[in-house]
């Protein structure tokens, strides 16, 4: 524990703060889009220069660059616009509960396309039926909400929702491709950041200096959050296995929440505590047992144990997504 504590705090803490880096930006003014796009160009310059350090060339397999184009729009372009849309509306703290529920997104879709999740067994259905209620209890909704802060957290709610779109993809399109972690996450953010590209000038107008403070945030959450924290991740698995590694996802509502308050300012109302610790419950039912999922195979193990197929969990994604050879929620 000793070897791998340090490295599951920190990067609890990393992902756990991307909220609260988040909300700097947007309050700066930086539009939503431009969030997203620094986020991603600046994710993906960190990869390519993990690349480069590693000698690793980029994959030239075509299929694979257009199904890392797709998970790309599901699980970066899309979610780390509508991340930024939402926090306009609410704070962090919400955003962060919100994000919580990716894993029940993830088993909801991959009932729906992946053959063997067919029958998810009455355990994890009622794990989503909980998460649910969670969902519920954090939006107050026995005293209604605003317009504004409906439509902030069910933008942070659709966030979570396409990750877990494109993680059932990920597991039925790009699971145990034998290319490493590494160039497989800096694959899948180029194509982002060139998605992102194409539509933030035109949809968002020019880009402008929002202030230092906003600026160093953007810096942490591209090149820390949506690069090097992915790295840390792997670590994390080769050093404490995938089961361990996934319970990141149950960590980073606390530190969203307290750097939320503590920094920003943001109330927390008792029932964003009662709702979260009920997404965080759901999730810990929906998980399949270790007998039907054994932690054998940690992520990146192809970089590793060349036998191995490595992880592809892509990286701007919260843990608790879908592992390498046999990828899960």
């Amino acid at each position: 524990m000793r070897r791998w504590l340090p490295g599951f705090v920190a990067l609890s803490a990393i992902w756990g703060a991307s909220f609260a880096l988040i909300k700097v930006a947007v309050d700066a003014g930086v539009p939503p889009l431009w969030v997203a796009l620094w986020r991603c160009l600046l994710g993906a310059a960190t990869l390519w220069a993990v690349l480069a350090v590693r000698g690793e060339r980029a994959p030239r397999d075509r299929v694979l660059w257009g199904h890392s184009a797709v998970v790309a729009v599901l699980l970066n372009a899309v979610p780390f616009t509508l991340l930024p849309f939402g926090e306009t509306m609410v704070s962090s703290v919400l955003a962060g509960v919100m994000n919580a529920t990716t894993p029940l997104f993830t088993l909801l879709f991959s009932v729906l396309t992946v053959p063997e999740e067919r029958r998810p067994g009455a355990r994890r259905l009622a794990g989503l039926g909980l998460g649910f209620l969670g969902v519920l209890t954090v939006l107050g909704v026995w005293h209604g909400l605003g317009a504004g802060a409906t439509a902030g957290a069910l933008a942070c709610l659709a966030a979570a929702c396409c990750y877990g779109a494109g993680f059932a993809y990920l597991r039925r399109f790009l699971s145990g491709r034998p290319e490493s972690v590494a160039s497989l996450s800096a694959l899948q953010i180029t194509c982002a950041a060139v998605e992102l590209a194409l539509v933030a000038p035109f949809a968002a107008g020019a880009p402008h200096w929002p202030g230092g403070g906003p600026a160093l945030a953007l810096l942490v959450l591209g090149a820390v959050g949506t690069g090097l924290a992915y790295l840390l991740n792997l670590r994390l698995v080769r050093g404490a296995g995938a089961t361990v590694a996934s319970a990141v996802t149950y960590v980073m509502p606390l530190w969203s929440t307290a750097l939320g308050a503590a920094f920003l300012h943001e109330p927390v109302g008792w029932n964003a505590l009662a709702g979260g610790a009920l997404v965080v419950a759901a999730v810990v039912l929906t998980r399949p047992s270790r007998a039907a999922a054994p932690d054998a195979t940690p992520r990146g193990a192809a970089d590793a144990t060349p036998r191995r197929a490595p992880d592809t969990t892509p990286p701007g994604s919260p843990p608790g997504a879908p592992k390498g050879r046999q990828p899960v929620g």
